[in-house]
């Protein structure tokens, strides 16, 4: 038997005339972990998506255990033994997880009692704590990959697909999401995962492959490899002391004091926290999970409600403000980039210029037609240049986009409101290392600019390379100010843990 599980030869996929990929020659071998990196843009997803049949190929072969395959749905893929796990999970949620890992497979007659003894001894082979009775929508983001899992090998899958797996997953869910893979490889399944936290495809993959523009550019064993040089292969330059730079030498000073939280409360999250956030400067929030960064900066933007008794105060400019909608607040001048785009972030459907215009009209009461149609596309191209947003057309969905390129039509949604405060939430979570570099210069333009600057990061490196001054979260408040002239890794971890 071929040590070769898959292969695919010339590979080629066009829309609308454009490449996704182009003559992408590409094996996977039996029980290997193969890492696939690449920009936003580089053809991994639509790679990924041919294997698994939910796209086919314009031109070239696939082949699967020497024999030719082309699988036109993922029914086919997985008949085939191909299984892939989407970043955004296809599980039923107002299903039980037994229901979910026996969708398709029922018979004429079952017996819920069955199908919950079966599912509670399979999960159990494979050491996952799901209980088979939970409904899918209660579970957390790990919880529903390991349901995910368990359908992809309970359907006998000899290759397994992770798309960005560890995107929504906190720190200890990511490494027991290491385990996993690790214990589905010494099964013999073969996994493929694209992630663009390149430091899990050097600890993780035996073998990485990198695309550019929809071409292969390098395949080689993971210990030939290191950061700089799949950096380089990424984007064709060397990107090393522009992705987070060097040890800061100087800071903006402090302009005008734009925000003031004084004892701000919402429990169980957020806990007499007290800040202040100034005008021409990025602030860098920084914690682990749990300290109640997002939460304090939602309830700023209107998204969350603070404790009605003794709440604490909110002060936008020397104001006390209230928001209990975000309206109010983007009409005020605040614009939050939520760090879940793909809930929260975007109208999927919609076009570019939609979503862009749609952006535009939140500031405005009422939400009166504002542009005409050829105002609202020259509106939409200028922040598409802007922000170097790449596209198929002028009429693509943001579904169609790739996740740097969302990310960027989420900032430019917020932008188009010309705030004076900007909060960045994770914003760089899910994004290649190229457009990171884009979306960094950005946030330096805008502070340069005069704005208030809040970037909220879980990766200590962009708060170090990215702000002037760092809070540190613990708890529900601020427990720590450093200037980004004296802070550490060490330091800012110490605070956040001690």
């Amino acid at each position: 038997m071929s040590d070769i599980i898959l292969s695919l030869e010339k590979a080629t996929k066009l829309y609308s005339g454009v490449p996704a990929i182009e003559d992408v020659d590409f094996e996977l071998r039996r029980g290997e972990i193969h890492a696939l990196v690449g920009e936003n843009g580089a053809g991994k997803s639509t790679l990924t998506k041919v294997m698994a049949g939910v796209v086919t190929l314009t031109s070239g072969a696939m082949k699967i255990d020497g024999a030719e395959a082309s699988p036109g749905t993922p029914l086919e893929a997985r008949n085939l033994g191909v299984a892939m796990v989407f970043q955004e999970n296809s599980l039923v949620p107002t299903m039980t997880v037994a229901q979910n890992l026996f969708l398709g497979q029922e018979r004429f007659y079952n017996r819920l009692r069955g199908i919950n003894i079966a599912a509670q001894q399979f999960l159990q082979s494979l050491n996952f704590d799901v209980p088979p009775t939970a409904i899918v929508g209660s579970l957390g983001a790990a919880k529903k990959q390991m349901v995910e899992i368990a359908r992809a090998v309970l359907h006998n899958a000899k290759m397994i697909i992770f798309d960005e797996p560890t995107a929504a997953l906190t720190p200890e869910e990511r490494k027991y999401f290491f385990d996993l893979v690790r214990d589905l490889k010494h099964r013999g399944v073969s996994i493929v995962f694209i992630s663009h936290a390149l430091e899990e495809a050097l600890i993780l993959a035996d073998r990485i492959t990198v695309l550019r523009d929809g071409k292969k550019i390098v395949t080689d064993d993971a210990s030939k490899f290191d950061r700089a040089r799949i950096v380089q292969a990424m984007v064709g330059r060397d990107l090393s002391h522009t992705l987070y730079g060097v040890k800061k030498t100087t800071v903006r000073p402090a302009g005008e004091r734009v925000l003031t939280i004084q004892n701000l409360k919402m429990a169980p999250m957020v806990k007499n926290n007290s800040l202040s956030i100034f005008a021409g400067q990025i602030t860098g929030v920084f914690g682990l999970v749990g300290a109640g960064r997002t939460e304090t900066f939602k309830i700023v933007a209107g998204i969350m409600k603070r404790d009605f008794f003794y709440g604490g105060d909110v002060i936008l400019r020397d104001k006390p403000v209230r928001y209990r909608v975000p309206a109010p607040a983007v009409k005020a001048g605040v614009a939050y980039v939520t760090e879940d785009r793909k809930i929260e972030g975007f109208f999927e459907t919609a076009t570019i210029a939609r979503n862009i215009y749609l952006g535009l009209l939140a500031k405005f009461p009422g939400g009166r037609a504002l542009l005409s149609q050829r105002d609202q596309s020259a509106s939409s191209a200028d922040w598409v240049k802007r922000l170097n947003v790449r596209a198929i057309g002028d009429a693509a969905k943001v579904i169609e986009l790739s996740g740097g390129n969302q990310q960027k039509v989420v900032i430019a949604k917020s932008l188009v409101q010309e705030p004076d405060l900007i909060i960045f939430d994770e914003p760089t979570r899910g994004v290649d290392v190229g457009a990171i570099v884009e979306i960094h210069e950005l946030i330096n333009r805008l502070a340069d600019a005069g704005k208030a600057v809040v970037v909220i990061s879980s990766y200590l490196p962009e708060i170090l390379g990215l702000s002037d001054r760092i809070l540190v979260s613990r708890q529900g408040k601020v427990v720590e100010e450093f200037s980004a002239l004296e802070a550490t890794e060490e330091k800012i971890m110490y605070a956040a843990i001690h």
